[in-house]
């Protein structure tokens, strides 16, 4: 049952990652030290852009210069396993370290520093399980090669330390998030999985055909065991390196069971493909769940067209997923339940329709919950849940589908909560809807042309919900006083006889800066590094609306703030279609200048600043004023120093200075009538379209 010793190295080695993994510094240090350090161990294998070296030399240079990162036993221990040589069969070495670890949870007197021999590792298993015992001997040498005994002193060190099974739960969290795990299937996120678990309920015999690395299992397995309820877990996986550990994680859950009292029967885990070779037909359990493979369009269409699995409909050959639904459903006992993760494409797809139809009619598809993106890495797509069981003409709502939006759910809860109210509800006699989150939606209106099962398409957002009529008649209102507002706001203005404006004599902006008059301030510019602080500045946008600072800018440490923003200041974006001149509002005095925009200060003594505003903002000024940017929308860069203002005297520039700030609060109280005009008109069609407004006679 052993292997022998000649496919691993004769010696404890390491690459150029798992140095910089011991030392906690990037690669990059690591060639640097064999540069610098003429007594850096020297290669003893590898490649010359690949090299590898000796484990203990490099652990006893590290040690020697100060350069030995500070880390727990059991870090130490999966650092060994990750740094394991070749690459190939760190899957291996993370299982012969599990069976080390199961094997010494069962022995309760103190080892020392002695390793178990491979003989004796499987002797010990053997006594547990057979079919573990081959597993994992197949895996062995017959002797411990240097970098197996380091491994596995490690891990001995580590049993004696904390709970063993504790332990190899924490190697297999590293080895699924890390690139040696071959899948995104390898295991199933504890959040998803206990979504699944608390939808499937609990039950006698737990099934799951796709198991990965188990996850899903063993958290059925130790909820079982928290509640003092007994389950026996059945699976099935295709890579033969997860089944053994999913089986090792099982074994750990079962011995805790055993020694708690609870007589549980050991899991029976097999290696093989599921839909062509399904390894226990028969087995019918009371919970089935699954994480299987999406889009695998290989899956047996042709070999296995007369299965009688295919109850509802032989899947078609792009829609592999509905195999395993209907697979799942095979094994379902009586009254039990099935919850699978599924694609959301699976939903709607125009090939799956008539299966689908055929789930719903037969009252076997009672739920399908959409989960928030990002659950499931590496994917970021956000993926159902199906939730199957066997018809049953006594179950509440047999002719309903429950439809979960999660994502608008309150984030108050966790999503296993909001999951599992719904279900609870969906199965009781007085099952009531939560607008926007779920919904009991009946068959005849899901069977249509489409049979399309995506739950927001039967649960409007809440965003999207009608509002309140009372609310809407009172901004009915209140849109009429704005309007009312704006009719009154323009200033009152005839025909001139002269044109003052016109006739008055012209003074540079550029000379009125030369003479201190005018002064025209812009952002500093910043310094790069690594230590930038956030700076709150004002905008081009937060000037045009008249509103607080909203922008951000990153700052040196070293680097002095910006000009700040004082009364009567004129600001202008100093990119633009139109110059559009505004005199800073009280919410942005004492903000800082932002990068967009450029500050126009004046002798207040001579010049009014609505008045020097409103000539600015003139239409025909940006002929003079922009010239072209960089910007690829076309718009031009104002320079205001090209401009010439008209010469009035103070109290006429006050007069015309109170018309354009009147403009200005026109101009804006009729934009935000636009905005809030169409969001009126939008309220009350869905409010008419509802059914919760009427028209007046």
């Amino acid at each position: 049952m052993t292997r022998e010793s000649s496919t691993a190295p004769s010696e404890a080695t390491l690459t150029a990652s798992g140095i910089a993994r011991l030392a906690n510094v990037g690669r990059a240090a690591v060639s640097n030290w064999r540069r610098r350090y003429a007594d850096f161990p020297t290669p003893v294998g590898g490649t010359p852009t690949s090299p590898s070296f000796d484990a203990r030399a490099v652990e006893q240079w590290l040690h020697q210069h100060g350069r030995l990162h500070q880390a727990g036993t059991e870090q130490w221990a999966w650092r060994h396993i990750e740094s394991y040589q070749p690459a190939a069969q760190i899957s291996d070495a993370l299982n012969i370290t599990g069976a080390y670890l199961l094997v010494r949870s069962e022995q309760t007197e103190p080892t020392g520093d002695s390793l178990l021999t491979p003989r004796q590792l499987v002797t010990h298993l053997r006594t547990l399980d057979p079919g573990l015992a081959e597993m994992v001997g197949e895996l062995l040498p017959n002797q411990w090669t240097p970098q197996l005994a380091t491994l596995l002193r490690t891990a001995n060190q580590l049993s004696s330390e904390q709970d063993p099974e504790s332990a190899f739960e924490y190697l297999h969290s590293q080895y699924v998030a890390s690139a040696h795990s071959l899948s995104g299937l390898a295991g199933t996120p504890d959040s998803v999985a206990d979504i699944m678990l608390t939808v499937a309920g609990a039950g006698a015999r737990t099934f799951d055909f796709t198991s990965g690395t188990g996850s899903i299992l063993r958290m059925a397995a130790d909820r079982a065991l928290q509640s003092a309820s007994v389950t026996r877990c059945y699976a099935q996986e295709i890579k033969p390196q997860y089944a053994l550990i999913t089986l090792l994680r099982l074994w750990f859950v079962h011995l805790r069971a055993q020694r708690a009292g609870h007589p549980t029967e050991p899991p029976i885990v097999h290696v093989g493909d599921s839909l062509l070779a399904d390894a226990m037909p028969n087995l019918r359990a009371d919970v089935v769940v699954a994480n299987f493979p999406f889009g695998i369009h290989d899956w047996g269409h042709d070999r296995l067209a007369y299965d009688p699995r295919w109850t509802y409909g032989l899947p078609p050959r792009t829609e592999p997923e509905l195999a395993w639904v209907q697979h799942a459903l095979a094994h379902l006992s009586p009254g039990g339940t099935a919850v699978v993760l599924m694609p959301p494409a699976a939903a709607s797809r125009p090939a799956g329709r008539r299966v689908r139809a055929e789930l719903i009619r037969h009252g076997a598809l009672r739920g399908v919950i959409a989960l928030p993106a990002g659950l499931m890495p590496p994917t970021g797509i956000g993926l159902h849940v199906w939730v199957l069981t066997q018809p049953d003409p006594h179950q509440p709502h047999a002719g309903d589908l429950l439809v979960v939006d999660t994502t608008a759910a309150s984030t108050a809860r966790s999503l296993s909560e909001v999951v599992g109210e719904a279900w609870r509800a969906y199965l009781s006699d007085d099952y009531a809807q939560v607008p926007g989150v779920h919904r009991a939606v009946p068959a005849i209106e899901v069977l249509d042309d489409q049979v399309d099962l995506t739950p927001q398409r039967y649960l409007p957002q809440a965003s999207n919900l009608t509002a309140d009529p009372a609310q809407i008649i009172a901004r009915i209102s209140d849109f009429d006083e704005l309007l009312d507002h704006i009719r009154h706001a323009l200033p009152a203005v005839r025909q001139a006889q002269t044109a003052p404006l016109h006739a008055a004599p012209q003074a540079d902006v550029a000379d009125l800066i030369r003479s201190g008059s005018f002064s025209v301030q812009r952002a500093t510019s910043r310094t790069r590094s690594t230590s930038a602080t956030t700076a709150t500045t004002l905008t081009a946008t937060d000037v045009l609306s008249g509103g607080p600072a909203t922008g951000s800018t990153a700052r040196a440490a070293n680097d002095p703030p910006g000009p700040q923003v004082r009364t009567n200041d004129i600001l202008i974006p100093i990119i633009g279609h139109k110059i559009s001149a505004r005199v800073a509002t009280p919410e942005q005095v004492g903000a800082e200048l932002g990068p967009g925009v450029q500050l126009l200060r004046v002798d207040t003594t001579c010049f009014d600043p609505w008045f020097v505003a409103g000539v600015i903002s003139h239409t025909d000024n940006l002929r003079i004023a922009g010239r072209a940017s960089s910007t690829a929308n076309s718009a031009l860069r104002i320079d205001i120093k090209r401009l010439a203002i008209p010469v009035l005297p103070l109290d006429q520039q006050q007069a015309y200075g109170q018309a354009f700030c009147r403009l200005i609060e026109f101009s804006t109280a009729l934009d935000q009538a636009a905005m809030t005009g169409a969001a009126l008109a939008r309220e009350i069609s869905d409010g008419l379209t509802a059914g919760a407004l009427d028209l007046t006679s």
